[in-house]
């Protein structure tokens, strides 16, 4: 879809559909007082009668309006303004496009962006516009035998803003739609079943990708490469699989030879049977997204090449398929990870920290600035914090914080857990450096800690996105976070 800002008059906006907000009790904002003068106030008629007294998520679409060249308005209800958060902005801008998808309008004008609640801007209302609207017209059709395009008919989205706000709209425009456009792009990889999406389709994606992209080097490791490192640890979740495991490492040269690399670390475990540790069958089904957290860096990192964000960064996604089968890593095994730390195996399914602690020990290489990984790590992530925020442990609070600002300002939330050492015991080992799980409570905590060892040479952040990445329902799917919260740090960072 595309995006544009302008500065015009409202009645001679040609569009198929103008969205219009309409406040408790009836009032209007100001694009709509100028739409009812403008039509002999038509819409203050309408609405004295009751059809729509602008209750929360009430709508009503009308036809030729008189006065205004717009075919249709769609008068949005929002409640009392002052009750509105971000999570209710989303939920109307969603239903302003599911209910215009459904006619036959493709040039859409929204004015929902002139809400005023919380502090928020109409600058920033149109970038959550963007991303919002993006999310709701997104689609994956590839194994359909009919594909249904019908619905999709809006193909651009125009905001109309004054003056004063069309340089910065501009700039929210651009970063909006990166931003959606990586988190198409990122569903994409994970609404992808395990039979076709396995570490070598990542592979070749990354590959492909960077061939259209000067700035961008791709290297991809496979398992004789990665033995030669002494990657033992990310070898011994991929034994029992037929496909072969894969190390792939993106480098974009954004700014300065001399700046040091922001790197970020994807765990790819395209699918998860726990391997020897089978799950059971009702936690089983799903485990395609296991490697949301692969799919969230690289979208991060299409999002800031996008931009042209003036940064060297550098992803590394670490892919395996998690087995069983005759040479599949068994519970009480012992093996050593590229650090050179041995790790007994108390448990096959806790694999994602497994190949993420060799390859954070591989991004010493690049000197960094900060590294931050992202994986769908723990259930238990998901019994504290539910499906709104992403936990976030980290070994350098500048970082956490930033992290967490970040969210905050683009409303895609983390917060953040304890990582004090007293949690280290638990991952005691009677005949290993230590064990790949904790005991006793604190999953989401302990499974931090383990990784911890494995980042004391720079700043570093986990970001645990079990309950975020995807919804775990009958109807599952791919949200594409916490690509916002990335590309929001990285906006900061470049400024």
């Amino acid at each position: 879809m595309d995006y544009l800002v302008k500065i015009g008059l409202i009645e001679n906006e040609r569009t198929d559909a103008l969205i219009l907000p309409v406040l408790h009790d009836g009032t209007l904002t100001a694009s709509g007082e100028q739409v009812d003068k403008i039509s002999q106030h038509h819409l203050s008629k309408i609405i004295k009668t009751g059809d729509i007294t602008g209750k929360f998520k009430q709508s009503l679409l009308l036809h030729d309006v008189p006065g205004i060249k717009a075919k249709r308005v769609l008068l949005i209800g929002c409640g009392k303004e002052n009750e509105l958060t971000e999570a209710k902005y989303q939920e109307l801008v969603a239903l302003s496009i599911n209910t215009l998808k459904q006619t036959a309008a493709k040039e859409v004008c929204c004015l929902l962006p002139e809400l005023d609640y919380k502090n928020r801007t109409p600058v920033w209302n149109i970038r959550q516009a963007i991303i919002c609207a993006a999310t709701t017209l997104y689609q994956f059709n590839d194994f359909r035998s009919k594909k249904n395009q019908a619905e999709k008919s809006i193909t651009h989205l125009t905001f109309l803003v004054d003056k004063q706000d069309l340089a910065a709209s501009k700039h929210a425009v651009k970063e909006g739609s990166a931003i959606s456009h990586a988190m198409d792009n990122a569903k994409h990889l994970e609404n992808m079943p395990a039979n076709i999406c396995n570490p070598k389709y990542i592979a070749n994606a990354a590959t492909k990708w960077a061939k259209s992209h000067k700035k961008v080097k791709c290297t991809v490791l496979g398992e004789k490469a990665m033995e030669k490192l002494g990657m033992g640890a990310l070898l011994a979740v991929g034994r029992g699989s037929a496909n072969e495991s894969q190390l792939i490492i993106l480098e974009y040269a954004g700014g300065k030879k001399s700046q040091k690399p922001i790197v970020l670390v994807g765990k790819g475990i395209t699918f998860d049977t726990g391997g020897i540790s089978l799950k059971p069958s009702t936690a089983i089904n799903g485990m395609k997204y296991d490697m949301c957290g692969a799919a969230s860096v690289f979208g991060a990192l299409q999002a800031a090449v996008e931009l042209a964000l003036p940064l060297n960064i550098i992803m590394v996604i670490a892919s395996a398929e998690n087995m069983p089968d005759g040479d599949a890593t068994r519970p009480d095994d012992i093996i050593t990870t590229m650090s050179g730390q041995t790790v007994e195996i108390g448990n096959t399914d806790a694999e994602g920290r497994l190949v993420l602690c060799d390859a954070l020990t591989y991004c010493e290489r690049f000197k960094p600035e900060v590294v931050i990984d992202v994986a769908t790590l723990t259930g238990a992530c998901i019994v504290a914090l539910g499906s709104q925020a992403s936990g976030l442990l980290s070994n350098n609070q500048a970082l956490a914080d930033e992290l967490l600002k970040a969210g905050q300002d683009i409303y895609d939330r983390a917060w953040q857990l304890p990582l004090w050492p007293e949690y280290q015991d638990a991952l005691d080992s009677q005949f290993a450096d230590m064990n790949n799980v904790g005991t006793g409570d604190a999953g989401a905590i302990t499974a931090a800690c383990y990784m911890a060892r494995f980042t004391e040479k720079y700043p570093w952040a986990h970001l645990d996105v079990a309950g975020t990445a995807h919804v775990r329902q009958k109807k599952a799917y791919a949200t594409g976070r916490p690509i916002p919260l990335l590309c929001q740090f990285l906006l900061d960072r470049a400024k």
